[in-house]
């Protein structure tokens, strides 16, 4: 794991003093006459990212200074891995006290880099951690680094079969059990939306199944929406809004993820993984605007735009998921340049069917500093899909509450009596930022891992009344 390694007491390691505007004067304090002459020759003034280095009297590392806010610990730290000079560094007991393993996660996710197709030579430093730490941060940056590695790949090398497989592989690690519906196969087991966006790509749609765990356990279902490319069918993106769509599958990555951590922790649940993959294509039988499609639900629904595929897909796994009634339904997805617009590239945008839902997954991103944003299934704004031909529309004339619409049309795949969770992820970094590498990047991964711990977790349970027997 690139950026972190297991401290072992051995080998000089360089400290990183944490310092801000109220602790840089007792730092001072404690360095000697050269360092602070070296101090005030090098203009440092401690603003979060800034660093300097301390020389020893043998012309060595003695320390280095890294200016933060106290208020993003994960950002303290992440900037160092690429910028510090290669070797060991640790994070010093003195100045701004931080939380050891939020520090050490901003250092990893700092560290990472994607080399598929461009190696460096630059090494990035590393920092010492505890045994402990590290058994904890491992899991979380692997995944991090998984969701990035996904979406960074481009279609040609990351279309629905390549995405089958990293599954098959995980499912091989974890002893889980697959299963796919590719093709016409799709039709034959009434998936009817995720062929019809699918069939005009010379790489057959795929509806891929994997489960594991107990079942006897409460049963997870997570679903991710990937869709390795989307021109937009018919309704042809521009080429503005066409250069990135390798990302749309970011919420596959995401559900894939998060099925690697909840298998890897050993979470007392029989989950199930599902994840519809198609390329968004164009061709003599691509979908057309003003087709009639029959869901997996029965619901009939009139295609008015082809580049609002990515419900279509989803919504025949959430009636699928749904017969199983499952405990907790959780579904990812690219899904709308609305709630971009709305909370911009930083922000998931979190909907449910249940309030305590909403307040435990919003607790646990403020707990991991891995934010999301609640917006509402505001229910009159279905008249927005209405149709005069079926049952409904799957997009509507108005560019109103884009993100809202879209999860209304997925409710409707959900039954009422299922606890079901829908996030409008971006899973993209516009441009470089400590920690937060241009391209791929998961949101919400680490909130929603912390919260089925803790749904999940023995003492959660047996704290939970027992529904008695007559």
């Amino acid at each position: 794991m690139s950026g972190l390694i297991e401290y072992r007491g051995r080998g000089a390691v360089t400290p990183i003093e944490a310092v801000d505007r109220q602790s840089i004067a007792a730092c001072r304090r404690r360095l000697g006459a050269a360092a602070r002459r070296w101090l005030d020759a090098s203009g440092f003034e401690p603003s979060r990212g800034s660093a300097v280095l301390i020389p020893d009297d043998k012309n060595g590392l003695a320390r280095v200074l890294v200016g933060v806010d106290p208020q993003q610990p994960l950002a303290a730290l992440a900037g160092l891995p690429q910028q510090l000079p290669a070797g060991r560094y640790r994070l010093a007991e003195e100045g701004v006290a931080l939380d050891p393993q939020l520090a050490a996660l901003g250092w990893a996710l700092g560290a990472y880099r994607f080399d598929r197709y461009r190696k460096s030579a630059a090494v990035p430093a590393q920092l010492v951690v505890s045994r402990a730490d590290l058994n904890v941060l491992k899991p979380q940056i692997e995944a991090v680094g998984l969701v990035r590695d996904l979406v960074n790949t481009p279609t040609e090398d990351m279309g629905p079969e390549q995405i089958a497989q990293t599954i098959k592989e995980m499912a091989r690690t974890h002893r889980a059990r697959v299963k796919e519906w590719v093709g016409d196969a799709l039709l034959k087991a009434n998936f009817p939306t995720i062929h019809a966006v699918g069939r005009a790509s010379h790489r057959p749609p795929r509806l891929v199944e994997m489960t594991w765990g107990k079942a006897t356990d409460p049963k997870l279902v997570l679903i991710g929406k990937g869709v390795c490319f989307d021109t937009g069918g018919l309704d042809l993106k521009p080429s503005a809004g066409m250069r990135w769509m390798k990302k749309d599958m970011g919420g596959s990555a995401h559900a894939i993820a998060l099925a690697s951590l909840v298998m890897a922790a050993k979470l007392p649940v029989h989950l199930t993984l599902l994840v519809p993959t198609v390329e968004n294509s164009v061709s003599g039988n691509a979908l057309r605007p003003g087709d009639v499609v029959r869901t997996r639900a029965g619901h009939t629904v009139e295609i008015d735009n082809t580049d609002a595929e990515g419900r279509l897909i989803l919504c025949d796994a959430l009636a699928y998921a749904g017969e199983q009634e499952p405990d907790l339904l959780v579904d990812f997805a690219t899904l709308t340049g609305a709630a971009r617009v709305a909370l911009g590239p930083d922000l998931p945008a979190l909907f449910t069917n249940r309030e305590p839902l909403a307040s435990g997954v919003l607790e646990a991103a403020e707990a991991t500093h891995d934010p999301m944003w609640r917006l509402p299934l505001w229910r009159p704004y279905h008249s927005m899909l209405s149709s005069y031909l079926a049952d409904f529309a799957n997009s509507g004339a108005s560019r109103h509450a884009g993100a809202i619409t879209a999860a209304l049309y997925l409710e409707r795949f959900v039954p009422e009596a299922t606890p079901w969770m829908h996030v409008d992820v971006y899973a993209w970094n516009d441009s470089h930022r400590p920690g937060r590498p241009r391209g791929g990047e998961a949101q919400s991964l680490r909130a929603f891992f912390a919260f089925l711990q803790k749904r999940y977790s023995k003492a959660h349970r047996a704290s939970k009344p027992r529904k008695r027997k007559d």
